[in-house]
Formats: structure tokens, sequence, C-alpha cells
């Protein structure tokens, strides 16, 4: 399977096309709309989570079937399962955190790390 920089996915964002390729394929907030629909641009987060003894791999499981979550991974180090989300506002995305992720059993903390584009 190639790549989203080997195949050049484009996006639009105010009605000019803008291409979204960044350095090792990594895409950027905007989404490519449908036909006919006016491109909206998200929030994006990452969410770092701690979770009970043994409980990581369970946690990223439950987590990546939440609509919003787009990645989520179990790791190693001082955080255990690390979330990558998108919501249409911060207000939607502070809801998403709050109501469906710190909800879900076996999380001990969460640090919600919205992304920025500087």
């Amino acid at each position: 399977m190639r790549s989203s920089h080997q195949i050049g996915l484009r996006s639009q964002c105010m009605g000019a096309p803008i291409d979204t390729r960044v350095p090792h394929g990594r895409l950027t907030g905007t989404r490519i709309p449908a036909k006919n629909e006016e491109p909206t641009m998200v929030v994006q987060a990452y969410i770092l989570i701690q979770t009970d003894v043994g409980k990581a791999a369970e946690v990223a499981s439950a987590i990546a079937q939440v609509k919003g979550v787009t990645l989520a991974e179990d790791v190693t180090g001082p955080y255990d399962v690390i979330v990558r989300a998108e919501a249409r506002n911060v207000d939607e995305l502070g809801k998403l955190v709050v109501s469906k992720v710190q909800n879900l059993e076996g999380i001990t903390r969460t640090l919600t790390c919205p992304v920025v584009h500087i």
C-alpha cells in the first residue's frame, strides 16, 4: 500500500486547494470534502492516557471504537496509551474527552494536547 505522501493527497480550505503533504507522510488538519460539501476545519489533539496496570491494550482497543478517535495505540513510557482524536471545535473535543474517553474503565489519568499549526 502506498502512503499519503506517495499518492499526493490534496484538500481544500476556504475554496482554494492546499497540499496536505508534510515530511514523512504526516497529514495536517484538513480533510478532503465530499462533492458539494463545504470544506471544514477540525480540531485535532493527542490524548496521553495512563491506565491501571495491565489494562493498556484493553483501553486502546476500546478507545479505538469511539467516534472521533482516528488512532489509538498502547505504548511504553510514562503514558500507556496515546490517542489521536478530532472534532469540529474545541468544545466538541472537550466533550469527547470528558464524556467518552475518561469514562472508559481502566483509565486513571488523561492529558489532552491540541495540535497547533504555527
